[in-house]
C-alpha cells in the first residue's frame, strides 16, 4: 500500500470514536467571527466585536486583549515578521500589532467593510477582503503598507493561499471561487461551486491540490485546483461558515453553526469524498480555527436568549425586531474539538 494511502486509511480510523469535546470559558460580551491559531506561539485569537481576545492553547487562559479594533471580523499572523493583522469592519481599517505585546504599532486604510483576512508568506502579503465594495486589499507586511486593490467581481467571503503565490476566495454572491495571482494582482480563473451555492468557508489541501468549499444549501463542493472542475459534493450540517483541512490525517471539517455540529470528510475510493464523522459542539458554532500540530479544533459560541413568547391570538400584530437573538451574558465560550 502507498504510504499516503496507508496515512488516509489510519486518519478515517481514528474518528471511529467521537473525538473529544471540551469548552475554554471565555465570557465577555459582544459578538464574534472568525479564530486564528499561531501554532508556534501556542495563542488563539478570537474576535470579539471591539476587540481581539487572546487565549493561550496550553493553559487554556485568556492572555492578552487588542483593543480598539471596530468591528473586527478576523486576525491573520506572520510569525517570522513578529506582526499580526485584524480585519476591522466597521470603520475600513486594519490594526498592525505586535504578536509579543499585542500593542498596535499602525493602523492601514482598507476599503468597504474588511471581512476575512490571510496571510501569503509566498508573497509576503496581507490580505482583506472586503464586502460593499468586492475588492481585496493586498498589504506589505514587512513593510506594513497598502501595495493595492485588486475587484474580484462578487463579494468575498473566505480564502487560502496555495504556497506558490496563488489566493483562491468564495465569492459568495456569484457562486464561485475566484483565483489571483497574489503579486500581480491579476485574476486568473473563475470557476463555478455548483451544485453548491453561497460559499464561505475554504479550505485547502496543497498537496494533493483539492479546494473544500462550504456553501448555505448544506453541502461541501471539492474542487481541482488546477482545473477547477469539481470532483465531488457532500453533505454537510446548516449554518456552515468555516471549513479547515487537516494536512497529516487528510480530513476537511465544516463548522455548521446550525445543527452545532462538525461534519469530518475524508478520501474515497475513486478519488470521491465521504462524510467520516459529525461531531456536536454547540450551536451558534459556525467558525472554525485548526492547530495543524495538535490536531485541535476551535470555534466559538455563545448560548441565546430564550425566545420571546408568542403573542396572544388576539393580540394586535407588532412589528418583530430585526437582527440576532442576544446571548445569555457570560456564557461566551471556545468549544475545543480533540484530544
Amino acid at each position: 500500500m502507498h504510504p499516503l494511502t496507508l496515512l488516509l486509511c489510519l486518519a478515517v480510523s481514528t474518528l471511529d470514536e467521537p473525538p473529544k469535546v471540551h469548552k475554554i470559558a471565555v465570557g465577555g460580551e459582544g459578538g464574534w467571527d472568525y479564530l486564528s491559531v499561531d501554532e508556534g506561539a501556542h495563542r488563539l485569537y478570537v474576535s470579539r466585536g471591539d476587540r481581539v481576545m487572546v487565549v493561550d492553547l496550553e493553559s487554556e487562559k485568556v492572555v492578552g486583549t487588542l483593543p480598539d479594533t471596530n468591528g473586527v471580523h478576523g486576525v491573520a499572523v506572520a510569525p517570522e515578521l513578529g506582526v499580526g493583522f485584524t480585519s476591522n469592519g466597521r470603520d475600513s481599517s486594519v490594526t498592525v500589532f505586535d504578536l509579543k505585546t499585542l500593542k498596535p504599532k499602525a493602523t492601514l486604510k482598507a476599503s468597504g467593510t474588511p471581512d476575512a483576512i490571510l496571510y501569503d508568506p509566498a508573497s509576503g502579503r496581507v490580505f482583506t477582503f472586503n464586502h460593499g465594495t468586492d475588492d481585496t486589499t493586498a498589504i506589505d507586511a514587512k513593510t506594513a503598507t497598502v501595495a493595492g486593490t485588486l475587484a474580484l467581481g462578487g463579494e468575498p467571503e473566505a480564502a487560502v493561499a496555495d504556497g506558490k503565490g496563488h489566493i483562491f476566495v468564495n465569492i459568495r454572491s456569484k457562486g464561485e471561487i475566484a483565483e489571483f495571482d497574489a503579486t500581480s494582482l491579476k485574476v486568473l480563473n473563475r470557476w463555478p461551486v455548483a451544485p453548491g451555492t453561497r460559499p464561505s468557508g475554504l479550505a485547502m489541501d496543497t498537496q494533493r491540490r483539492r479546494l473544500f468549499s462550504v456553501c448555505a444549501n448544506q453541502m461541501m463542493v471539492v474542487l481541482d485546483a488546477d482545473k477547477g472542475t469539481v470532483v465531488d459534493s457532500v453533505p454537510i450540517g446548516r449554518g456552515t461558515d468555516g471549513c479547515v483541512f487537516d494536512p497529516a490525517k487528510g480530513l476537511a471539517y465544516s463548522s455548521n453553526g446550525g445543527d452545532g455540529t462538525v461534519t469530518a470528510v475524508g478520501p474515497a475510493e475513486g478519488g470521491k469524498y465521504k462524510v467520516v464523522a459529525t461531531i456536536p459542539t454547540q450551536p451558534g458554532a459556525r467558525t472554525i480555527a485548526i492547530d495543524a500540530k495538535t490536531h485541535r479544533l476551535y470555534l466559538s459560541a455563545a448560548t441565546p436568549l430564550p425566545a420571546p413568547a408568542a403573542p396572544p391570538a388576539d393580540a394586535k400584530e407588532k412589528a418583530q425586531p430585526k437582527g440576532r437573538r442576544g446571548m445569555v451574558p457570560g456564557s461566551f465560550v471556545v468549544v475545543v474539538v480533540g484530544d
